[in-house]
Parts: C-alpha cells; sequence; structure tokens
C-alpha cells in the first residue's frame, strides 16, 4: 500500500509530546512491513523552525517524511505549501491517516481526500473529550468543530482511538462516525530493558541514593502533577522526580504547592529527560506514577513497563485497561489520601513491585512492540480498502484490534 500520514508536527519537535514519537513509531513499523508510508508535516517547533529539508522527502527509518513551511497563522499550522502538494499528491494514495483536530493539516487532507474519493482514517489523539473543550478555548474549538471538524469526522471511514477509554469520551459528543476501532500505542523494541548493562542515574542529580518516584511527561494541568504532590504527605520518606517540558510556565505554580503541602524539599524538576538518562530514571524508580485527569493513552506507561518498573496511573488514563490486563501496576482514584496510601503500599512491597515490573515487561514483547501494532494497523487499512465504496466500512460493533 502507498499510505500517507498528515500531522502538524513531527520529530525532531519533540516538545510537542507523545503524538510525535507514537506517529513515528506507527509509521517506521507500516514501512518495516513493506509498504511504502509517506508522511506529510510542517517545520513548526513551539517559536522555532526545524532546521530541516524543506519539500522533498528526507528518509527516516524507512518512512518519507516531507517537512512544509509554516509561517503565517502558525498555531493552525497553516501552510500553503503542504495544500500544493496535498492537491497534486494525495491521488496517488491508497489510503490517508490523519492524525489530530482543531488544526489546517487535517481539514485540508480531509477535504482533497473527500474530492478525490481516497479513504481516510482520523486519529483525534485524544481531543474529543468534552472537560478539555469546555476547560480551554472552548468557544473557538466548538466553532471550528462546526465549520469544519464535524464533517472531516463524518467523512473518515473510521475513526482511530488508542483506548476503550478515549472512545467513551468521544461518544459523548454529538458527532458521527461511520466506524470506530481501537489500536494501541506501541514502542520500539529497542527501549524493552533487560537490567543487563550499566545504566546509572547522572551523576548531577541528587536523589540518586534514595528512594523515589517518578513521573515523565509534559508539565500541566492535565497531568494531575497537583495531585501528586498532595498525595506525597502521604507516602514518608520517599522523593518525587518530576521529568518534563514546561512549555505552559506550569512548574512555579506546583512549587508554590509543594511549599504549602511541606514536601518542597523531596521533590526534584529535571526538565526533559531523553536517551539513557530516561532509561537509567525508569530503572531505578520505585514507581511510574501518571496521575492525569485525561489520557488518551499515556505512551509513557508502555516506557515504565517496557523498562520493568511498575506503572501506577489513575482511572483517566486511557492505558489503565492494559495495565489492569497486563498486571503491570495498579489503578487508583486520584484523591490524595487514596492515591498516596496505593503507593505508599505498593514501595513497601518490593517483591510486588518486582513481580509487576516483570508482567510489564513481558506483556511489551509479546504485545505492544511496534511491529505488532503495525500489523493491527494493516488489518485495519485493509478492511477500509475493501470496503471502500460503502458508507460503513465496519459492522456498527467497534473493531478492538
Amino acid at each position: 500500500m502507498r499510505i500517507l500520514h498528515v500531522v502538524p508536527s513531527y520529530i525532531p519537535a519533540w516538545r510537542y509530546g507523545g503524538p510525535i514519537k507514537s506517529v513515528h513509531g506507527l509509521c517506521k513499523g507500516l514501512a518495516k512491513s513493506g509498504h511504502e508510508v509517506h508522511v506529510y508535516t510542517t517545520n513548526a517547533d513551539g517559536p522555532k523552525r526545524l532546521d530541516v529539508p524543506l519539500g522533498v522527502p528526507v528518509d527516516m527509518d524507512g518512512v518519507k517524511v516531507w517537512y512544509f513551511v509554516s509561517d503565517w497563522m502558525r498555531r493552525l499550522y497553516w501552510s500553503p505549501d503542504m495544500a500544493r502538494a496535498l492537491y497534486k499528491q494525495v491521488p496517488r494514495f491508497d489510503i490517508l491517516h490523519l492524525h489530530s483536530i482543531y488544526l489546517w493539516p487535517t481539514t485540508a487532507a480531509a477535504r482533497v481526500a473527500r474530492k478525490h474519493g481516497i479513504p481516510y482514517i482520523v486519529s483525534p489523539r485524544g481531543m474529543l473529550v468534552r472537560t478539555l473543550i469546555r476547560r480551554k478555548s472552548r468557544w473557538l474549538k466548538t466553532a471550528w468543530i462546526e465549520l469544519f471538524e464535524r464533517r472531516n469526522l463524518a467523512g473518515a471511514v473510521a475513526i482511530h482511538f488508542t483506548s476503550r477509554l478515549e472512545e467513551e469520551e468521544a461518544a459523548k459528543l454529538d458527532l458521527r462516525f461511520n466506524a470506530t476501532f481501537i489500536v494501541p500505542n506501541g514502542i520500539d523494541e529497542i527501549e524493552i530493558d533487560d537490567g543487563s548493562g550499566k545504566c546509572d542515574i547522572s551523576h548531577g542529580m541528587s536523589f540518586q541514593h534514595q528512594r523515589f518516584l517518578l513521573f515523565i511527561g509534559r508539565i500541566n494541568w492535565e497531568k494531575g502533577l497537583d495531585r501528586l504532590i498532595c498525595a506525597m504527605p502521604f507516602i514518608p520518606e520517599c522523593h518525587l522526580v518530576i521529568a518534563g517540558n514546561d512549555e505552559e510556565k506550569y512548574q512555579p505554580t506546583l512549587k508554590a504547592l509543594a511549599r504549602r503541602q511541606g514536601v518542597h524539599e523531596r521533590i526534584s524538576f529535571l526538565g526533559p529527560v531523553y536517551g539513557p538518562e530516561k532509561k537509567a530514571l525508569l530503572r531505578h524508580a520505585m514507581a511510574l506514577v501518571l496521575p492525569s485527569y485525561s489520557e488518551n493513552f499515556g505512551n509513557v506507561v508502555l516506557e515504565g513497563m517496557a523498562a520493568g518498573c511498575p506503572v501506577v496511573v489513575t482511572p483517566e488514563v486511557g492505558a489503565a485497561d492494559l495495565l489492569q490486563e497486563s498486571g503491570a501496576g495498579i489503578v487508583l482514584d486520584g484523591s490524595p489520601a487514596t492515591l498516596g496510601a496505593g503507593i505508599a503500599g505498593l514501595i513497601g512491597d518490593p517483591e510486588r513491585g518486582r513481580e509487576m515490573g516483570k508482567r510489564g515487561r513481558d506483556a511489551v514483547v509479546a504485545k505492544y512492540t511496534w511491529e505488532a501494532i503495525a500489523q493491527h494497523m494493516e488489518a485495519v487499512y485493509l478492511k477500509a480498502l475493501s470496503r471502500r465504496s460503502h458508507v460503513r466500512m465496519f459492522d456498527r460493533e467497534q473493531e478492538y484490534l
């Protein structure tokens, strides 16, 4: 198959979080399976621009990535050069996969695909959640849905969700989908830590000889870090390490909360971590904690499992089902007392934590590498192509792959 993925931003623009990594993981998994995979994206990187070739394919793990200039209306990722490429090239593809909503590239690609009768799939990436719509830019998002997104979603052969929770949240909205399916995110095999080899924490980290909990992710309100900080009084003699980029300048608010809770001396903010540094943190942490208020999946859950680290999440994290099925961690209510007591009980039983870590690593190896996930997505694409003339690609009973 010739497959085109359209996504507003792409690696190496790591500031945009998990979707950047997960879209590329899926694309290279499909390329490894023998498909011709292209990506149309922009050179946006926050206030900066990526230093990448423009308007020509860049080979990245077998994926042909095309970067286009986005100078005007950058918050919408508007790109006239991408628009011209879409109008010229879309008819040459078998299927399109569009990642994100509320942004120009998805609307532009969907419009061209409909014009030429090319089937397309939309991955909302956790943005079809009523509480998120109401909390930030409510009127703008509502207007965008009515003007563009309602038609984009209705015209898709199917909508891709990464978890049952994400699908359930989207179902609460007054939108029409021809079909839905669930395929979770995956992880690179290289990220699976078998426990061998040296993996020391950087000498500059003052907590390296202490027991510590770990949070990895973007620092914003959705991630529920206020819940975790307020739980720390219930978790004595344990440090909390928070690693992630702070694009929204939320860190001062969290530091003030930690001071009010009397736990500021037990919390370290590291900024973003990658590669060996992240691997070392995951290997040595007592538990990885993701206490989000809203999380369509939670890629870091798989990263923790791959490192053999027990994982704690709240029910609002999409990967909670995966965690419970594998036995790789626990799901706890986000109230400080409950969250704190549950974490304290887990780290007080090291043998239980080691068993969870082993189960998590085994589950990742068996089911959640990108090669395995790409096979599931390939089956969806083939079904879309075989029934492209039908309005309803799937039976109304959603497929869980």
